[in-house]
């Protein structure tokens, strides 16, 4: 990450601007039809702009011809010109109005199917992504960079097709008027229009920083609020806020540069707009006092460089638009693009959870998160049916990895996993999810009722069911505390630590699944509450396949099988007495938590 202070700092540019803007284009596609709507809606309203100033010249030499006292005032024939001029302007209005409607839901349109896209790549993404990605920056991707994208997509595609044919229509309409007023117009012009594309230039890097900046400060807020608590209790409060502000001077500066630059453009091209008007007014008044050109083509050519100069300035502000756009869109479909978990569209196969009988293999299985460094290196067991299997180890022993592998969240490097013989490589991610019921150390509720947190993804089970759940693990009494009972809404922050175990272990006594696996299920209740937890889960473990990950050992002392890791190999493998007697590796964990 760039220092956020100091100067000479190197800007991070677009990894590939072209290609960018063409991915966004081919995205852009399946509205297509609707774009060429909106476009043909935006060129027509450009001609009849154009057409306009025409009339605006005719109706003047009228008026002009009828103030000399030999002459009579053509009223219907300027009536008549004046009835095309409104029905001119008010059909270019109705245009512009429909292009502005055709691409507002163009682009909301857009901007929901990418939002779908990228909640779907979210899981077919591997967890390895979100291991080295902070959900801060795709929370980001997500919000502030579709939103981006779509908002200035919005005000570029049409408003382009409809700046460029005003543009080529103007100066087509202005040489047919009167060449040399024409050139004086453009002449006048195309300094400006020199320097917006040098500002452009300048500026496109700002944008790509302002993105990025903005990705990393999401990513610095989310993840401080996420854990306030140990900010507060370690007083990090000021080394917090001097990243902040670290983070956010990098946002202002990017976005101060972005602005100011693209903030150029509009005062350049007025100041240039009419330098245009002074250039054709002296112009145009000495070719007049040469009888060359009458005083209508002086009023149709002041339109005439408000139309060409606003179509300048329209694509200037629409190539600055157009920049931040494509600067959002990079980081949106960089994301997109990321590896996927392997295809399963082949994996037919399927366990019914109510068949399987439990028995589980691990063949010479060989793991790394990263593939220069292997954590799980050999690691062979089989696993009876109804066994309650402990794994224990010290930190980094792989223990909570040999899970995540058997519940196929990562892909094994070699080796197989069975189940009831066959392959987990044989079978979807998701027959291997609902065979297993998690309880998990790190506790997760949504904003829900206290029945919807329990009864999780499940529609067939009852209160009274509910109820002998909590009555096993001592959570009835919580309930019938609370003011609506199982109906009131909880949300992560309502209710403690011990409370949200609770509730997080009821929800997985609700799930009927062959295999069970509990990773410190008990660590955040108190001494007397882990007493019926253990109960309940000791019942609970009946009939089942059990896996407990515990660094307490006096937890699992009642254990089937007590598996002993080590560097990524199981070391000693027992019952605990058997473990104990061996005076090795295990007896050397279990004696040290009641040591002295």
């Amino acid at each position: 990450m760039h220092n956020g202070g100091g100067r000479g700092r190197k800007i991070e540019q677009a990894k590939d601007f072209g290609a960018a803007f063409r991915r966004t284009v081919r995205e852009l596609r399946p509205y297509l039809p609707r774009i060429i709507l909106a476009s043909l809606c935006a060129i027509g309203g450009a001609i009849l702009s154009i057409v306009a100033p025409n009339q605006l010249a005719k109706i003047t030499d009228l008026i002009s011809a009828g103030i000399a006292p030999e002459q009579a005032m053509a009223l219907d024939q300027i009536g008549r010109i004046a009835l095309l001029l409104l029905g001119l302007y008010f059909g270019s209005a109705v245009l512009e109005l429909s292009e502005g409607l055709i691409m507002a839901r163009v682009s909301n349109r857009f901007a929901q199917n990418l939002r779908r896209s990228i909640s779907e790549k979210i899981n077919r993404l591997p967890l390895r992504y979100f291991d080295k990605h902070q959900s801060g920056d795709i929370l980001s991707r997500v919000t502030n960079d579709i939103d981006t994208l779509t908002m200035n997509l919005n005000n570029t595609i049409s408003s382009a097709v409809s700046a460029m044919t005003l543009l080529l229509g103007t100066v087509l309409m202005m040489f047919v008027t009167n060449w040399l007023l024409a050139l004086t117009a453009m002449a006048s012009t195309l300094i400006g229009f020199r320097l917006m594309v040098a500002i452009l230039k300048k500026s496109q890097k700002y944008f790509v920083e302002r993105q990025v900046a903005l990705g990393k400060l999401n990513a610095h807020i989310e993840e401080v609020y996420s854990g306030i608590n140990i900010v507060k209790a370690y007083n990090g409060k000021a080394q917090m806020d001097k990243k902040f502000d670290r983070l956010n001077r990098r946002v202002y500066r990017a976005n101060q540069r972005s602005q100011f630059l693209s903030g150029l453009m509009h005062p350049i091209m007025a100041f240039i707009g009419n330098f245009g008007y002074v250039a054709v007014c002296v112009v145009g008044a000495l070719l007049t006092a040469h009888d060359l050109i009458s005083f209508g083509v002086i009023v149709a050519f002041i339109a005439y460089v408000r139309l060409f100069t606003s179509p300048l300035s329209e694509l200037a502000q629409i190539t600055t638009s157009l920049q931040s756009a494509i600067a959002a869109a990079e980081r949106v479909f960089e994301f997109v693009d990321e590896t996927e978990m392997p295809d399963q569209r082949k994996v037919s196969r399927k366990l019914q959870k109510e068949k399987v009988r439990g028995d589980i293999s691990f063949r010479h299985v060989r793991f790394g998160y990263d593939a220069e460094k292997t954590i799980i290196k050999d690691f062979n067991i089989d696993i009876k049916a109804g066994q309650k299997v402990a794994i224990v180890g010290p930190t980094g022993a792989g223990k909570t990895t040999m899970v995540n592998l058997l519940m196929k969240f990562y892909e094994i490097q070699a080796g197989e996993i069975l189940i009831d013989g066959t392959a987990t490589s044989e079978l979807t991610r998701e027959n291997v999810h609902e065979l297993f019921t998690m309880v998990l150390q790190d506790t997760w509720m949504f904003e829900g009722s206290v029945r919807e947190n329990i009864a999780y993804n499940r529609t067939n089970v009852s209160d009274q069911r509910i109820m002998e759940i909590c009555e096993q693990i001592g959570l009835a009494h919580f309930i019938r505390t609370l003011p609506n009972g199982l109906n009131t809404q909880l949300s992560d922050d309502a209710v403690s630590a011990g409370q949200k175990q609770l509730i997080t272990i009821a929800r997985g006594m609700v799930e009927d699944a062959p295999f069970l696996i509990l990773d410190e299920a008990t660590s955040n209740v108190d001494t007397r509450t882990e007493e019926l937890v253990q109960d309940a889960m000791d019942k609970l473990m009946e009939g089942r396949t059990s896996f407990i990950i515990a660094h307490r050992l006096s937890t699992i002392k009642n254990a089937d099988l007590i598996l002993v890791m080590n560097e990524g190999d199981i070391v000693e493998s027992g019952n605990h007495q058997t473990l104990m007697a061996k005076n090795g590796f295990y007896a050397e964990l279990y004696n040290s938590q009641f040591s002295l």
